[in-house]
């Protein structure tokens, strides 16, 4: 008899030491957080089983895949995908850059908000580094059909889960452990000023880290494990120096955090990181072996403390049994929250659905991503809820509306005397109708305009917009020193004053392209001297001209950005039809004694066509070709004529410069553009151009315009290679720039911002 009880009793301490549980917590660390996927991969290879899971910030993103049915190789593909780059940058892929709702580009940096507030107006400043848009649609879209299948219970994952987030009024931690999968780990990994934080059950909260980066007590309390394993790759902040502003920042923002495991509970793994920073994502690899070898260096311990085993096969059965319960995501019902205008839901709804009863994940990617686009609105955050009754999702859009005065600055800062400054204000407002009332002010030595005018847009099943401008441009061609970096300028020689009213109605074709009908009266002034020898008491000579143009034009566009950019495509193929009466009036010292008056009407066809083709990671080559066929006659004199004539201007610097060799009335334009990625942000550029006219214009006799004889005889090359920095403003270059041109051939500009102006009359 004493010997049954003592095999009894043996049989029994050995099913409970069997029997033991075992959590799993993954500490934040940015991009050194990948570390937690060479544990989990460890952990499994070695039959180690994991029975609760928790994590802060990225700890969060690793766990909460894990117990939603994601394998350690799932992890690494989606954290090494090209979509994850788009989620951590913000930056919208190609195939969903809808261009049919953006308006027209502008030079700004920074887009500013003005709210009225007891009788004032406040400046609002942004909040966030990066648009959220991208993060919250992966998020919804990774983690919806999860919710599903646990009814928004983390207890009922494939492995129970919790994560922490920090209520930002309160300063202090928040527990997540049921709800939206997604919005609990995009709550956990919000840093600050990085992304944009969310509100859950009415708090606004932050990334967990802040206040508790290494969650061992929530899940002895939550979970109560057998036994804690906690991998951590974080360290509290070192105390900052006086000079290290950053390091000031962090230990103001985090709490000091207790990285133990308590002995009798458990074993803290540690991985260290000598040369990973907080963004280094692209260096998954490297980081997840060093958390697998951190493991695999601690599992005769592990093994040790944890008894139990649980085969490979079995939590592969495990896991494909969680994820067949996963339904399809199909939307049905819509439901808009942040406006409460019922025309303005109708607009957002419309604007998704259109007219269909049920939407896949495609059509309300594409739809979503043409909201995004849209200049009315802020945020757009997607939610979704898993209907049992009708066995569709049910989609809620949470949408922060763009606030009614937005005010908008920016311009170019330049070596050379081109800089100018830009303000606008738009004033924004929609029912069942988009309303965008805008002005802007260029100021500078170069270039200077207003304007004035608005669009709307109407979201019908084949949607389409209305829009008129006013705008008044001037241009000034200063004489210079032909410095190599930079330069003394004195008096303008060539002013151009060039006033229009453009109206334009425009229809959208697919996601990248528009097809736009347009007219415009402009009325184009130009002062200028037929040498740069300027004395004080000349006057110019004075050529208007007043024209009323009609335009069809087919546009696409998918860069990702609007000046240097380094992938998508650009098209243009327009025709347009002018009528329009020159005047022309000597100046004191002019070879021409009398004035001319004359008319003529004439059409213009223009095509250009860039594209950028990705070789590797790293290797980018685009090529751009143009073209333009015009029977527009000559103006009154040589220098009215060329410059009236079409104009190649392929780089930034080249539009700045008043260069007759790359002016035609007809001609082809090619060039070839390689890109060397030397970062997400950073680049170094090469282009090489070839301009030709169909027949060169050249100085005839008394000072008229006349035609070469030879059709295709000149060719002229241009060329510009240099260092790019896409900042979260703007573009920083250092570009040496070739022209083939009398005097200065080569020069050297340093430039932050853009180089764009208002549109001209067509």
């Amino acid at each position: 008899m004493k010997a049954f009880l003592l095999t009894l009793l043996l049989s029994v301490s050995i099913l409970f030491a069997n029997a033991q549980s075992v959590g799993l917590v993954l500490s934040g660390g940015g991009a050194k957080g990948l570390a937690h996927i060479g544990v989990i991969r460890a952990m499994e290879e070695n039959n180690i089983p994991i029975d609760y899971i928790s994590g802060t910030s990225m700890g969060a993103i690793v766990g909460g895949l894990y117990a939603a049915g994601y394998t350690p190789d799932e992890m690494e593909e989606l954290f090494q995908s090209e979509q994850f780059m788009f989620w951590a940058t913000g930056k919208i892929q190609e195939e969903y850059r809808y261009y049919f709702r953006k308006l027209e580009q502008t030079p700004a940096w920074l887009n500013l908000d003005l709210q009225k507030t007891e009788d004032r107006l406040k400046i609002l400043l942004p909040t966030n580094i990066i648009p959220e848009e991208q993060i919250d649609f992966a998020f919804m879209e990774m983690f919806s059909s999860t919710n599903a299948v646990c009814n928004y219970d983390f207890n009922n994952l494939m492995v129970p889960f919790l994560c922490i987030a920090t209520d930002i009024y309160e300063n202090k931690e928040v527990e997540l452990r049921d709800g939206d999968l997604g919005e609990a780990i995009r709550a956990s990994m919000t840093f600050p000023l990085y992304f944009k934080p969310i509100t859950i059950d009415g708090v606004l909260v932050f990334d967990g880290g802040i206040v508790n980066n290494f969650p061992v007590k929530n899940t002895i309390e939550a979970f109560q494990p057998d036994i804690i394993i906690g991998h951590k790759v974080a360290n509290n902040s070192k105390q900052p120096s006086q000079d290290d502003v950053m390091a000031q920042l962090e230990n103001m923002i985090m709490q000091k955090t207790d990285y133990e495991v308590p002995e009798n509970k458990g074993l803290l793994l540690e991985t260290s990181f000598s040369n990973v920073n907080l963004l280094d994502f692209n260096k998954i690899l490297t980081i997840e072996e060093a958390g697998y070898k951190t493991t695999l260096a601690q599992m005769d311990s592990i093994k040790m403390l944890i008894k139990r085993r649980v085969s490979q096969e079995t939590l592969t059965q495990k896991r494909r049994n969680f994820n067949l319960r996963k339904p399809e995501l199909l939307f049905q019902n819509i439901q808009v929250e942040g406006v409460t205008d019922p025309m303005q839901r109708k607009y957002i709804i419309q604007s998704v659905k259109h007219k269909n009863n049920v939407i896949n994940l495609d059509e309300l990617r594409h739809e979503y991503f043409k909201l995004v686009a849209d200049p009315q609105l802020r945020s757009i955050r997607p939610v979704s809820f898993y209907n049992k009754e009708t066995g569709y999702f049910d989609l809620h859009l949470k949408v922060t509306k763009e606030k009614s005065l937005e005010i908008k600055f920016g311009g170019n800062v330049s070596t050379k005397p081109i800089n100018q400054g830009f303000l606008s204000l738009d004033y924004l407002f929609f029912d069942n109708r988009a309303y965008t009332l805008s002005t802007n002010i260029y100021f500078g030595r170069f270039y200077s305009s207003i304007k004035a005018g608005g669009r709307i847009d109407f979201p019908t099943s084949l949607p389409f917009y209305l829009s008129g401008y006013l705008t008044l441009n001037r241009w000034d061609f200063f004489t210079s020193s032909n410095e190599f970096f930079f330069e003394d300028v004195s008096s303008p020689y060539i002013i151009q004053d060039e006033n229009n009213v453009r109206f334009e109605l425009g229809f959208p074709v697919k996601t990248h392209g528009k097809l736009t009908l347009g007219t415009s009266f402009s009325s184009a002034a130009d002062a200028y001297y037929f040498n740069e020898s300027i004395k004080k008491d000349d006057s110019s000579e004075e050529t208007k001209f007043d024209a009323f143009s009609t335009k069809i034009s087919f546009e696409r566009n998918s860069q990702n950005y609007k000046q240097y950019a380094t992938e998508g495509l650009s098209s243009e193929l327009n025709f347009t039809y002018t009528v329009g009466s020159e005047k022309h009036k000597p100046g004191t010292n002019s070879p021409l004694n009398r004035e001319y008056n004359g008319s003529q009407d004439y059409y213009t066809l223009k095509a250009k066509y860039e594209r950028y083709y990705p070789i590797s990671r790293n290797f980018s080559l685009g090529f751009e070709v143009d073209g333009v066929f015009s029977n527009k006659k000559f103006l009154n004199n040589y220098t009215a004529t060329m410059l009236a004539a079409n104009t190649f201007s392929p780089t930034p610097f080249s539009q700045t410069l008043f260069m007759k060799k790359y002016r035609a009335n007809k001609y082809l334009a090619s060039g070839l553009k390689t890109i060397f990625n030397l970062s997400n942000q950073m680049h170094f550029r090469l282009e090489g151009y070839s301009f030709t006219p169909a027949q060169e214009i050249i100085l005839g006799e008394n000072f008229q315009a006349a035609y070469a004889s030879d059709y295709f005889s000149t060719l002229n090359l241009m060329a510009m290679g240099g260092l790019v920095y896409h900042s979260g403003l703007g573009p920083l270059s250092l570009t040496l720039n070739y022209f083939d041109k009398e005097n200065t051939k080569f020069y050297v500009v340093f430039s932050f911002g853009y180089v764009l102006f208002n549109k001209r009359g067509y």
